[in-house]
């Protein structure tokens, strides 16, 4: 990289020094020459996408100030860039983007300046193919004041994957939520793969919320049946916390591998190594690999079921494993607990009613959730102490146009019901187009790597894995057979590399067993059911009295807001009106049953400005009446299911 000199070697100097001391790494990263673009970042077979050839950027000069032109096309206003900028920020709209700012295609930083200027206070994330545009920004520009007086986060190169992580940074904060987006397109059409595939991913996290909501309104009762069908569960089965750390390094030994069968389309590609693996690993499935791993004649250790649906238990039927431990979540459909298995564990409840029960009875420990169960095992397999997670099916994506492991459940079903007018391809098309399907990078084991079809369902899971192989760096996981959507963090491998391995079958036996006879010693002595029966029964008295109280205090705060609509209000009495609704208020909010009855809440929607002459007080009565009907519902629902 030739150093700048003369006005450009004074800015150069003086901004990478602070970006030494703010952003070390992105230092590093401007610093260096930028290599030469991998097939896998600029899509193959795409014409157009620029490279970061430093020999095509053009630095000109509008009004006194540098504006970069690439291939020819002009990056910022030839004329004004900075009255360009001001426009564009002045065109956002905020009103449902209470997140960062994200700024897709930095240039030379007018349009982030310029959005920083109109919303100041928010946080920036700078998004920007080319360290070679970073640089020219940092030679042609004093940007110090600019870059130390924001709270700024760089997704610099790669393949877009960073943008992940920089959102992750604002959860659980004031600036959590949608981005406010600002876009430099003559940047993005350089690039409209490389960003195209950024904004994927920034629109799937945003669409995790709606993604809950929905599945909420669809499938809530659903969960609060299950969780009072099994609540005695909760009571008479231990957690996974009494498994934590089994397959940890031991009395000189080494970590015992765990090789995690998911039900991807690559799982056919192990059955016949299925036995050997099985030596040297133990053998974690999903309750949709299940059925794969019994017909090759191997009995996986654990099972992982986590889905509340019925369809979801239909995996376990006619596939009974006397040898395998099942894992489950409390709110499973109930007859999933009534399977032979050999032993079940139940990990931490995922909804308020069975953590409720849970904290006041037994914890049993919590396991990450990513939408998927394949996500929640990986998750189960890292709290076994193990360092090496195996992986085979976990492809994210439909190669060659398959969804599963070939005699899955859906596909076995799919025959069933076909006929002439509904062939079983037929379901296949619609499951391949219902989950909003686009092309992602794949990985394959070797260059050229093309584009693999996946959707935005698939997508949120491989951002979640990305998510917790960052978190958790010194786990290594691999994937046995290349193809499969890229997922940052899962390492390639081979049959080859895992049949090395030494044979481990014995010692993992021999670990169960004393985990099974010291969970019998400790879990189900005849002193320890009884202190357990103890708080069942206790925290089931306080959740129907809480949730008794809640539904009456409901009612009372719907008849006086209901009562105040059909009068008129002098002031004084508007006053004494919203102190009883703020009475009514605190005393919901101190109940310690509020997340229970709240979670069949439904969300009530308000227009977004008062209509003209409207009357704020009578509107404030309406909101209120719908408001604790609908809470007063749902904690009888609740109250209901218990009795």
């Amino acid at each position: 990289m030739k150093e700048p000199s003369g006005e450009a070697g004074a800015f150069w100097e003086a901004n990478l020094r602070l970006v030494r001391r703010q952003y070390p790494g992105l230092a590093e990263q401007v610093e260096k020459p930028e290599p030469a673009a991998p097939a896998a970042e600029t899509a193959p077979g795409e014409a157009g996408e620029w490279d970061g050839d430093e020999g095509d950027i053009k630095l000109e000069y509008a009004a006194g100030l540098p504006v970069l032109s690439i291939r020819g096309i002009h990056i910022h206003s030839h004329r004004d860039p900075e009255r360009e900028a001001r426009r564009l920020a002045e065109s956002l709209a905020t009103e449902e983007a209470p997140g960062p700012l994200l700024i897709l295609g930095f240039g030379l930083a007018y349009g982030a300046e310029a959005a920083a200027a109109r919303y100041p206070g928010r946080p920036l994330i700078i998004v920007e193919r080319h360290a070679a545009i970073l640089r020219k920004a940092l030679e042609s520009r004093n940007l110090a004041s600019f870059l130390s007086s924001q709270k700024i986060v760089f997704v610099l190169g790669g393949t877009g994957e960073g943008i992940n992580a920089a959102l992750g940074l604002f959860e659980h904060s004031e600036w959590e939520g949608k981005p406010l987006i600002v876009k430099n397109r003559a940047l993005i059409s350089l690039n409209g793969n490389w960003y195209g595939d950024v904004e994927r991913r920034v629109e799937t996290w945003i669409s995790r919320g709606d993604v809950n909501q929905a599945t909420l309104r669809r499938f809530g009762k659903r969960w609060v049946r299950n969780l009072s069908r099994n609540m005695e569960a909760i009571r008479d089965l231990p957690g996974i916390s009494l498994l934590e750390n089994l397959m940890a390094p031991r009395n000189g030994l080494p970590d015992i591998p765990v090789f995690l069968a998911a039900a991807g389309p690559s799982l056919d590609r192990c059955a016949g190594l299925l036995p050997e693996i099985r030596r040297r690993c133990l053998v974690l499935a999903v309750d949709t690999s299940l059925r794969f791993l019994l017909k090759q004649g191997v009995d996986p250790d654990f099972v992982l079921s986590v889905d509340p649906q019925y369809w979801n238990s239909r995996h376990l039927d006619r596939s009974p494993a006397p040898h395998t431990r099942l894992i489950a979540e409390s709110a499973v459909y109930p007859p999933v607990l009534r399977q032979p298995f050999r032993q079940c564990f139940l990990c931490g409840s995922l909804f308020p009613l069975g953590r409720f029960i849970e904290d006041r009875v037994d914890p049993k420990g919590r396991l990450g959730a990513g939408g998927s169960v394949a996500t929640t095992a990986w998750d189960f397999a890292r709290s076994l102490g193990t360092r090496t997670i195996w992986t085979a099916g976990l492809d994210l994506a439909y190669p060659d146009l398959k969804t599963h492991f070939r005699g899955a459940l859906f596909e076995d079903r799919s025959h069933a019901e076909s006929g002439r007018r509904s062939p079983a391809e037929t379901w296949s098309v619609r499951a391949l187009r219902d989950g909003q399907p686009f092309k992602a990078l794949s990985r394959t084991g070797g260059p050229p790597e093309p584009q693999i079809l996946t959707d935005r369902r698939l997508s949120l899971y491989a951002s979640w894995f990305e998510a917790q192989f960052r978190r958790f760096p010194e786990l290594r996981s691999y994937r046995l057979f290349p193809g499969g959507l890229a997922i940052r963090g899962l390492e390639d491998s081979s049959p080859q590399a895992l049949l090395a391995l030494p044979g481990r079958r014995e010692e993992i036996n021999r670990r169960l067993e004393e985990a099974a006879g010291r969970i019998q010693g400790e879990f189900f002595t005849p002193p320890a059911s009884r202190l357990r029966a103890e708080r069942y029964e206790e925290a089931r008295k306080a959740l129907l009295s809480g949730l008794e109280h809640i539904k009456t205090t409901a009612e009372w705060g719907a008849a006086v807001a209901a009562g105040a609509l059909r009068g008129r209000q002098t002031p004084a009495g508007q006053e004494g009106v919203l102190k009883t609704l703020d009475e009514t208020n605190r005393r919901i909010m101190e109940s310690e049953v509020k997340d229970v009855a709240g979670f069949l809440f439904p969300p009530l929607t308000e227009p977004e400005e008062e209509p003209p002459g409207g009357d704020p007080f009578r509107r404030h009565l309406e909101l209120s009446v719908k408001l604790y009907r609908a809470l007063a519902e749902a904690a009888e629902y609740n109250a209901a299911r218990l009795c």
